[in-house]
This record gives C-alpha cells, structure tokens and sequence, in this order.
C-alpha cells in the first residue's frame, strides 16, 4: 500500500491542492464578495477555469445544506477506513483494483482537506466544461457541466477502473487447456 501511497495516491493529493490554491489565490471570492465572476476561458464555448464553492458532493448535490460538511466529512474519513480495511484483507488483488483504490484515497483526502482547512469550509471547483449538446438535454445548466477539481476528477476515474477490475478475471488469460 505505501508504494501506492507515495507514487500515486500523494502526487495527486499534492497537485489538487496546488491547483486549488492557485484557484483561491487568483480568482477573487465571488460567493463572499461583491466582485465580478472571473472566467478564464481556455478553449472558448468549450472549457473555462473558474472558482466555485461547493459544500455539497458530485453534481452540487446538498450544496449549500446546513452541516454539508459535516455529513460529507465524515462519509470521507468512513470511506478511507473502509478501503485501508478493505486493502489489508486482500480486496484489491489487481493492479487496476489497487490503482483505484489509491485515486480514491487521493480524491477523497483532496476534498476533505478543503472541507477542513480554517477559513474554507467547501470543496474548490475550478474546472468548467460546455459539452455539445449538454445544455440541450439539461437546459438549467446554462450548457455548463457542473464545475469540478483533480480530487473530483480521480474519483470518477477510481469508480470506470472498479468497474473494470469487476468485469475482469484475474489469472484466467494465464490458463492453459491442460491446466483448467
């Protein structure tokens, strides 16, 4: 598991953070403050950088509900110590399993600092998507997928490689007709 902590797990922790004081640092506070909402828009009608405050989960679900952070605090540290448990007891087995397992870690040690840190209280979200057709299907969205950071990001990458690591059999390419 450290090896997996400190190649993996940390790296992305420490760029999450980084990406999101640089966010903290040079957007201005919006939400708190009567300032213009600033925009960096990178690939225009497509991706911006944005700040955005999130107290909720995935989607703004919660967001902004009394003790959000609280409730969604202590889902992480369960969480935590349910995948170390989980890892002790053999249930990664796989290099893809225990790859997710340690983008989870990293997503959700990202998120919960954020939660936690004085003066903080709500996730920073920054990166902002217009995909074709979005805001089609989902109109009070103004065309913008909801706002999100690198610990978000590895998250959703842990849960497509869970989902992998399910489907899959581990060591049945490594069988032979005369071994089965």
């Amino acid at each position: 598991m450290r090896k997996f902590l400190l190649a993996l797990t940390l790296p992305l922790y420490v760029l999450d953070q980084w990406t999101k004081w640089l966010i903290v640092s040079n957007f201005p506070d919006a939400v708190n403050e009567p300032v213009a909402h600033r925009v960096i828009e990178v690939i225009p009608g497509f991706f911006n950088i944005v700040r955005v405050h999130n107290t909720g989960m995935a989607f703004g679900v919660m967001n902004g509900a009394e003790h959000a952070n609280w409730f969604f605090g202590i889902i992480g540290v369960a969480a935590m110590t349910a995948i170390t448990m989980l890892w002790r007891k053999g249930a990664f087995p796989d290099l893809i399993s225990k790859v997710a397992a340690s983008l989870l870690i990293s997503g959700i040690i990202g998120n919960l600092t954020d939660r936690l840190l004085p003066g903080r209280g709500y996730v920073v979200d920054f990166l902002d998507f217009q995909p074709p057709f979005y805001g089609t299907l989902f109109p009070a969205s103004g065309g913008h997928f909801p706002s999100f950071n690198v610990a978000d990001s590895c998250i959703c990458i842990a849960a497509a490689l869970l989902i992998i690591s399910a489907f899959r059999q581990p060591g049945a390419a490594k069988k032979t007709p005369g071994n089965a």
